[in-house]
């Protein structure tokens, strides 16, 4: 392949599967929070990937039967409170956060529309598959984080039980509530709380239920055609 057509390759690739990379971005973020939580110089490189992220977010919806504004509306909030959050008043990262939540809740059901849509299995519908599983997470961790700014002590953990629980913990206990693997050291303790929990155990199973359960089938039953023929 000459370098002249390398260009066109890759943007027919971004083109073809935005939600790959929109995937590889939230798992780079795991990677960073893990290195950079703590530090306050981790938390401006976080919240520039967020606003990355954000830009990904809606990236995608522009490539599913969702109206695009409705994204932009959610996205543009949610990167300017994260920057005045980060530069001028931590409050305000409270109500970035309901933002991306509510923008990362939006893309999520439109990569659902998207893969329900028809009855063929695309390589870019199961890495849509797996975006919208950590969308999801993502969006439940931010309504976690919102639940605990506020009402103070609404999480407890193993270690420092009495302190906020970081968003990695967070995010963490979002992972295991989704995936119903019932591990972790973070656990709520008052009732809304609770009932966020509930809601995430719910929708993840759901999840499963419908839209993965669903991928799988066609995916075997294309396979069975294929054979057959």
């Amino acid at each position: 392949m000459s370098r002249r057509n390398f260009p066109f390759v890759r943007r027919q690739t971004l083109a073809r599967h935005p939600s790959a990379f929109l995937l590889a971005a939230q798992l780079l973020s795991l990677g960073l929070y893990t290195a950079f939580d703590d530090a306050a110089s981790g938390r401006v490189l976080l919240s520039a990937l967020g606003v990355l992220v954000l830009v990904l977010a809606v990236w995608v919806v522009n490539r599913s039967p969702a109206v695009n504004w409705i994204a932009w509306l959610l996205a543009v909030p949610a990167a300017v409170l994260s920057l005045l959050g980060l530069l001028v008043n931590q409050d305000l990262l409270v109500w970035a956060a309901l933002f991306e939540a509510a923008l990362y809740f939006y893309t999520a059901g439109s990569l659902i529309a998207y893969m329900m849509g028809d009855y063929r299995v695309t390589l870019d519908e199961l890495f849509a598959a797996g975006a919208t599983f950590t969308l999801l997470a993502w969006g439940f961790a931010y309504l976690y984080l919102v639940c605990q700014a506020w009402s103070p002590g609404c999480f407890t953990g193993a270690i420092d039980p009495e302190q906020p629980r970081t968003f990695v913990e967070l995010l963490s206990l979002s992972f295991t509530n989704l995936s119903a693997t019932g591990l972790g050291d973070v656990m709520p303790i008052t009732p809304p709380a609770r009932v966020l929990v509930m809601l995430e155990q719910f929708t993840g199973i759901g999840y499963v239920a419908v839209v993965v359960s669903r991928l799988v089938g066609l995916t075997i039953t294309r396979h069975d055609r294929k054979r057959a023929s």
